[in-house]
Parts: structure tokens; sequence; C-alpha cells
């Protein structure tokens, strides 16, 4: 017994005389062959019959095979074969290039072995061919295993085995063999370097591409038009556009493929205008473009949102004979530029036309109905796609149609996407993954999201910046922070999303010190040259309640802040209801550093405005808006239209209203919300039987007030089933408008049962539920409720404390609503506003306790507002107290003289007290002066209940 080794292949033969006996594994077929090829010429229909040759072998027996083949060679007279003296060599290697034509695995080894046996491995375009086809058939192995055979190889074998390296994703083979033949002093070509430059570019290595670069030049081979068009490629895949520009310059004759590397580099590194203007300048020196230059001309239009110039190009090219319908890469790059102009219905008509589409095609049209929110269309082409038995949607088709899913939170979908990345055995598609992630925290679904993070085999960055960020939007900031710790513990990098990402969960003022540590390593990162971080910081400390520190930070960068900066100071002060100190940003803004306002500026300083109640400023606001283009914007005119709703001037909200060109329904529902606070219930439902759109969760939430105002339970039970029907009744603020709505009603018990029904319950809904039972006289219920709201992990609102106080005043717990009072901030972080105060002194006035109430206005921090003293003067009204009544009187008078009430609640004191002299003075007062109190009015609702 005699063991062979055979390129790592082994196998054991008995060893005989050679030919009469052969060894018991070589089947009879080969048998028949080298007896054949030993005694007389086989012509080609013979050899194309011999089918059943290695089929029942496998890869390392092929092997076996080609060394004993090599044996028998080598028993017979050795003679050359370049010249095809022997006729049955001329006829292998016609055999050989017939195989090349359409590569086959056993139809390829059968050609190797007929090769073997007639001394065809001396003969080099044989043995070149036969390696390029093993590498056509992704047998690379047998490529290698091939070329070690190859005694003396010349530069096309090199050639041969460097491009098999590349055709197979082996880019660091290619480079290696480079590196063994220039050691061993080989000869190459500029044929050589192109293959080895385009090797060194799908690797990325610009410094080796240079050294081959210098080599060229000191070889003399730079020449070539086609080494130059690989170094335009590798400089501009290595992100050296100058370079890559300095190279095309310096290439003397340039061909379609020079014009195509530089256009399509430019696009590569983020210059679309660049890759424009190279294919302006191609196209003027009438050089012929093709499908790539096409292409890339179309995606640079497409980015720069020059639509009518892709649309031009896409002319020159149907000229030039090439039609969407027959040239894929032109078609695909014409469907994004539609789709991204927003011409989805182009888009969708050259997706109809084209003759052949590819996984691009798809991706690119499923991509396009996703850039234009329509979500049906995107699935249904994703579910089409999935038919076609040649495509299989791959990770770039989830990528586009994932987000979809997360941004219209179709968690259905979502999921369904998910199952399908888990039967096509897509789990190690990392981006598929974090998309996924990042799908479920949009979708409030925190813990599959967390589910899947912690399966996940492998994780990257992303995928902790989509985790960290997923807790910081579902407002799990303590579970963002401590997750930012740990990550930062496993690994010290970070980039720009970790940190955009953390910010948001520092959202308070418990969260300031953690922001302060953010912002500190954001110094030491480096990161505060970086506007977007800058404003992320603002808004932060905003949210903080640091004002202070805000405005510092916004100084420091004035001179790099854009109007960004100072959108996100101003609507960070609206949304936190800092609303002085957005219009003072404003006016700093437009005077000290003269930057113009945008619509979003406008947007959030108009509804400062409306809650300071600053009529004047507010419409100083809306002529600057109507004297710019931002005036005419829908946002901005639904924004004045709220304005002029608090500030109690409907006739200005309706004008605003009737003056907009185009309606949508955000307007409506500003419009009958404006109705309903000023206590326009009935024009408020009338609008709504107007509405020219399907209403909204908002719409439903702002009718239910009107009804409400209105006392008509019947008419509220109505809406009530159509919110069922339409699945809105889930919906937090829907489910407090309807508390709100039934309790006001007198129907406590079915307010406690939505309630108690709700799938979520909000702030706003326990808000309802304890404002429900203090009207109902039921205050200790109402601190039952609000303990409850605590103890499920809510915070409590400003609101909260306003409906909390005035059912503790209406049912005389006096003690249980100070008590409450004094731990809003301390243990809530909620500052005392002028309702709670109004709502203290109402308490305190109610029992009688009008001397205390008197004393804690005189001990507030800052100058009372009028209702204060307001709901004093009620008190001392209900309990006869002539002098205290009369002192508050006189200071109401001086702040708000033209007020009737003050008037006839004084005149209402001396009545009580028998002074009817004065009283009768104050009543010629009130008729000289002209002033009319609004006459009181009841509501009954005729019908069924």
């Amino acid at each position: 017994m005699k063991k062979l080794s055979c390129n790592g292949y082994k196998a054991s033969f008995f060893w005989r005389s050679l030919p009469n006996k052969f060894p018991q594994h070589v089947p009879p077929p080969l048998h028949f062959l080298f007896r054949n090829l030993s005694q007389k010429p086989i012509f080609t229909h013979t050899l194309l019959h011999i089918k059943c040759i290695f089929i029942t072998r496998g890869n390392s027996q092929v092997r076996a095979y080609t060394y004993l083949a090599t044996q028998l060679f080598d028993k017979m007279p050795h003679r050359r074969v370049q010249d095809f003296k022997n006729a049955k060599g001329h006829e292998i290697f016609q055999l050989v290039n017939l195989v090349k034509e359409s590569p086959y695995i056993l139809s390829t080894s059968q050609a190797h072995g007929l090769a073997l046996k007639a001394g065809m491995l001396a003969h080099l375009p044989t043995v070149t061919t036969l390696l390029i086809i093993y590498s056509s058939t992704k047998h690379f192995s047998s490529s290698l295993a091939l070329f070690a055979e190859i005694i003396s190889k010349d530069v096309v074998t090199w050639n041969a085995i460097m491009t098999a390296c590349i055709k197979n994703k082996y880019f660091e083979f290619a480079a290696k063999f480079f590196a063994e033949m220039v050691n061993e002093g080989k000869k190459f070509d500029s044929s050589t370097l192109v293959i080895v430059v385009s090797a060194l570019s799908n690797m990325r290595d610009l410094r080796k591409g240079m050294i081959v670069h210098c080599l060229s030049l000191k070889m003399g081979m730079f020449l070539d038009s086609l080494l130059g068009n690989a170094l335009i490629d590798i400089y501009a895949k290595c992100s050296d556009l100058s370079s890559s520009e300095c190279v095309f310059q310096e290439v003397e004759c340039k061909d379609i493929v020079s014009w195509n590397s530089i256009i399509s580099g430019c696009l590569y590194n983020g210059h679309p205008e660049k890759s424009l203007w190279y294919f302006k300048q191609m196209a003027s020196l009438e050089k012929g473009a093709d499908g790539v230059s096409l292409s890339c001309a179309i995606v640079a239009s497409a980015c720069l949102d020059e639509f009518s110039c892709g649309e031009v190009i896409q002319g020159w090219g149907i000229k030039l004979g090439y039609e969407e319908s027959c040239h894929l890469s032109v078609a695909n790059s014409l469907i994004s530029l539609y789709s991204q102009s927003g011409d989805v219905v182009a888009a969708e008509n050259i997706f109809n036309i084209m003759k052949q589409k590819d996984i691009i095609t798809w991706n690119s049209m499923i991509n396009g109905f996703a850039l234009n929110g329509k979500f049906g269309e995107a699935f249904d082409a994703l579910n089409e796609m999935q038919f076609i038995r040649t495509l299989k949607p791959d990770a770039v088709t989830l990528i586009s149609i994932i987000p979809l899913a997360a941004e219209f939170m179709l968690l259905r979908e979502g999921k369904a996407i998910h199952c399908f990345t888990i039967r096509r055995e897509m789990g190690a598609e990392l981006s598929v993954m974090n998309a996924l992630m990042d799908m479920y925290f949009k979708c409030k679904r925190v813990t599959d999201a967390e589910h899947l993070f912690l399966n996940m085999a492998t994780k990257d960055l992303v995928s902790w910046n989509t985790i960290i960020s997923g807790y910081s939007q579902n407002g799990l900031c303590r579970e963002a922070q401590s997750l930012l710790k740990k990550f930062h513990s496993w690994n010290s990098e970070c980039s720009l999303s970790t940190l955009l990402g953390i910010l948001p969960a520092c959202d308070s003022p418990n969260s300031i010190q953690f922001g302060r540590l953010i912002h500190s390593w954001e110094v030491k990162l480096g990161f505060l040259n970086n506007i977007i971080i800058v404003n992320s910081l603002i808004c932060m400390y905003i949210s903080c309640g640091d004002l202070v520190a805000s405005f510092k930070l916004l100084e420091e960068i004035a001179y790099i802040a854009d109007v960004d900066s100072w959108n996100t100071m101003i609507s960070g002060c609206t949304q936190k209801c800092h609303f002085s100190e957005a219009l003072n940003a404003f006016k700093l803004m437009r005077l000290k550093f003269n930057i113009n306002h945008d619509t979003i500026t406008l947007v959030n300083v108009i509804p400062a405005c409306g809650n300071l109640e600053l009529t004047c400023e507010g419409k100083s606001i809306h002529a600057l808006a109507l004297k710019t283009s931002a005036g005419q914007d829908i946002r901005v005119q639904n924004a004045l239209i709220t304005m002029y709703g608090k500030l109690s001037d409907v006739e200005s909200a309706r004008v605003v209203f009737e003056l907009c060109f185009h309606h949508n329904l955000c307007s409506w529902n500003c419009m009958i919300s404006a109705l309903a606070q000023n206590n326009n219930a009935k024009e408020a439902i009338e609008f709504f039987c107007l509405l020219e759109f399907e209403p909204n969760e908002i719409t439903m939430a702002t009718v239910l007030s009107a009804f409400r105002q209105l006392g008509v339970i019947r008419h509220g039970k109505q809406i009530h089933a159509h919110l069922i029907r339409c699945g809105f009744y889930k919906n937090a603020f829907v489910s407090a408008a309807l508390v709100d709505m039934y309790s006001s009603c007198g129907r406590l018990d079915i307010a406690r049962r939505v309630f108690q029904n709700s799938a979520e319950r909000s702030v706003a809904a326990w808000n309802s539920m304890i404002s429900a039972y203090g009207f109902h006289s039921n205050g200790q219920k109402a601190i039952e409720i609000f303990h409850e709201m605590i103890d499920s992990g809510l915070t409590p609102s400003k609101v909260t404390f306003i409906n909390l106080l005035t059912a503790c005043s209406h049912t005389g717990l006096v003690d249980q609503g100070y008590w409450h009072y004094t731990r809003m901030l301390d243990e809530f972080g909620v500052h005392p506003s002028t309702e709670h105060h109004v709502c203290v002194v109402d308490m305190l006035g109610r029992s009688g306790r009008l001397q205390q109430a008197y004393n804690f206005i005189k001990d507030l921090p800052s100058q009372p507002d009028p209702g204060i003293w307001g709901a004093l003067l009620s008190a001392c009204n209900y309990h006869g107290d002539l002098q205290l009544g009369k002192r508050v009187a006189s200071i109401l008078l001086l702040l708000e003289p033209e007020n009737v009430g003050y008037h006839l609640a004084l005149s209402n004191i001396y009545a009580a007290s028998g002074s009817w002299k004065e009283a009768g003075e104050l009543r010629d007062i009130v008729h000289l002066k002209g002033l009319k109190k609004s006459a009181g009015y009841s509501l009954i609702d005729v019908g069924s209940s």
C-alpha cells in the first residue's frame, strides 16, 4: 500500500503495473479513456459523449485522479505540446474553450482530466483557461490547486490567478500573489497592475495603492489608459478625491471608462455637484455617454434636488438609445429620481415598462413608495417580490421598508417582517436587526426591543445607539443612563448618534447632574464644534430647568449659531412653558444678532404670545409673518388660529381660518378647539359637522369637550360609539375626554368605568378622574386616586394639582389640600403657579380662614395676580367680612378698575352688612362707567338621554 498526497487531498491506491491493471477506485470509463489516449486519437465528438467520468466521485478523489493521470503521463515519452504536433492536444484545447463558454463543474473536471492525460499541463493557454473556468464555477480552491501544479508560470498565468481571486472576493490573496510575483523576480505588465489596483481598491488599501502607482510610473506603464482608470477608481474609493482628480487630469487618452470613474468617484465621496459638472464636461466634448455615466448623472441630480436636470439627462439618454425599458442601471436611477421628487406615479410607470428587473429595481421602487408615505403599495411590492423565483428580498429591501413600519407604528407589519428575517435566516444581518429594534421602540414595544438586543450574537455601535435612543424616546431615562455607563465601560468609543441618543434622557431637574457629565464628555471628545450637539445640549438644559446654562451656551456659540440654534432655544422654552423667555430669545435673535426667522421660529413663538395673553405682541408677530412667505405656511396659520383662541379673539381666529388657501385636519381641529375654549360649544359642533376630513383622536377629544360644556350626554354617547367603531377609544387623551364628559354630565359611574377600562392611563386620564371626583364632592376619593397615580410611576403635572386642590376646596379638606400644596415643588418638581394660588386662597376662604388666606397672599414671593385677590374677595362676600373685603377690593380696583365683578362683589358685601348707601354708590358708579356683567344662562337637552 502506498499513501499519496496531492495538494492536501489524500487517496490510497493499490499500485501495480500500468496500464495493464488500474487501482480499484478508478472507474472503468477512466480505464477506457486512458487506454484510448495512449493508443489512438480521440475525436471531439467522442469526448462530448464521455459523461460518466467523475460523476460519482467527490472533490478529494478528483485530485487523486489528477495525480494518477500525472503518473501515467510521466511513464510516457515526454514531448512539447505547445505546437499541437499531436492532434489530441488541439482537440482538448478546443474542448476546454468549449467548456469555458458555459462553465459547469462536471464538464470542467472532465476536461481537466483529459488535459492531464494528454500531457497538456505544460500548455499554458490550456491550463490558464482551466484555471479561469474553475474560478467561474466558484471552485476557487481548484483554481489554487491547479495554479500550484503549474511548473513554469508566465505573466498571463499570474494575471489569471489574481483575477480568479478578485472574482471570488479574495482580494488579500490577489495582493499576496502580486507580492510573491515581485519577490520571485517575475516580469509583470500593465494588465497585472490593473488587476492588483482593482484588488486594493476593493480592500480600500490606499497606502499599497500609492505604492503600485509609484511602481507604474517607475516602469513607464502609466500611459496605459486602463491602469489610469483603475488608479482614478482606487483613489476615489479610498476617499482621496483630490488625488483621483489629479490622476484623471494626467490621463492623456480619456475614454468613457475614465469619465465614468471620475463621475462615479465624485458621487461616492458625496460631491454630486462635481459629478454633474464632470458629466456636463464630458457631454460638451461630445463624448458618448453610456449607462454608467447616465445613471451616475441622474443620481447626482436627485441628490442636488435638480429634478429638471435629471429629466433632461433622461431625454439625452433616450436620444442615445438608452431607453429605460431596456437598460437596468438607467431605469433604476430614474425610479430613485422620480421617487425623491415626489412623482411616485412616474417612478411606478418606469418600473412597469421595464422588461427586466433586478433586486436593485425592486429595492428602489419599494424605497420610493416608502419615501412618499405609500406604505400600502410598499408592502404590496414586497409581497409580490417574494413570488419571483429568481429574486429574493435582501437586507437592503428590508431596511427600506422597516423604517416605514416604524414611522407609521405598523406593529403587525413590522412583526411580519421580523418573522420573514427569521425564516430566511437573516438574523446575522446587523443592519436589519438594528432597524427592527428601532421599529419596536417606536411602536412602544420596549420589551420586544430589549429581547432582540439581548439575543443578538454580535452588536455594533449602531446597536448600542439604537437601544440607548429607544430608552430615551420611551421615557425610560434611568435605563438609558445606566446602559450608557455599561456601554462606556465596555467600549470607550462613541459617535455623534450616541450623544444625541442619551441627551433626551436628561429631561428633568433630577437629571441635571448627569446632563452636565455628558456635556463635559462632549467637550473632552471635541464635539462642541458640532452645531447639532450644541443645539441638543441647549434643549437638555431647558428640559432640566437650567435656563441660565442654556442661554450661556447659546451666547458662547453666537458666532456660529444659525436659525436652528435659536429655534431650539425658542421651542424648548415654549414646550417647557417658559413663554416669557421664548419671547425674549426671539427678540434677541432678531435685534442683536440679526438672524432671520423661519417657519419653525414663528410656529414656536406664536403660542408663547397666546399663553401669555399678549394680544399686541401676537398681532405684531402675525403682521411679521404676513410680510414673509412664512405667513402662507399652513403650520403658521394653524398656530395663529390657536393663539387667537387663547386670546379669546374668536373672530380673528375665524378670519385666519377663512383666509387659509388649503385647510388640513389640523386647521379644523384648531378652529373647533378655539370655539370650544371660548364657550362657543354650539358653534364648535356646527364646525365639526362641516368637517372636510376624516376626524382623528384630537378632533374627537375637542368635540367631547364641547358636549361637556353643553351637558348633552345623548350626543356624547353617539361620539363614544363612533370612537369604539374607529378604535380611537384606546387613545389616552380620548379616554380622558370621555371621563371628563361623563362626569360633567352627571354620570360618574360611566366615567369611572371608562377610566378603569382604559388600555393606557395617561396623566390626562388621571387628571380627569381626580377632577370628576372633586366635581361630585368626593374629595377623599380624589386624594386616593392621586396617590394611585403616584404609585403607578407617573409624575403629576400642574393640572393634576389644580384638580386636586379644587377637589379639596369643594369638600372642605383644607388641611389635606394645604399639605399637598406644600409638597408640590419639593417632591414632584411642580412650581406653584397663579392657578394653584387661586385654589389655595379659595380653599382657605371657603372654610372661613380669611385672615390666613390674606397672609398667604401677602407672603407670596411675586406680585399676586388679580385672580388671587379676586378669590379672596369672593370669600369675603360669602362670609360677609366687610373690613377685609374693603381692603381687598381697594387693591383690585387699582389693578383692574374696569372689572364689573369686583364692583358688584363689594356692593354685595356692603348690602349684606346693611351699608345700603355705600352699596348704592357703587351701583351708580357701575352705571356711570357703562360696565355690564355678562348674563348667566342655563341649557336643557330636549330629547331622550
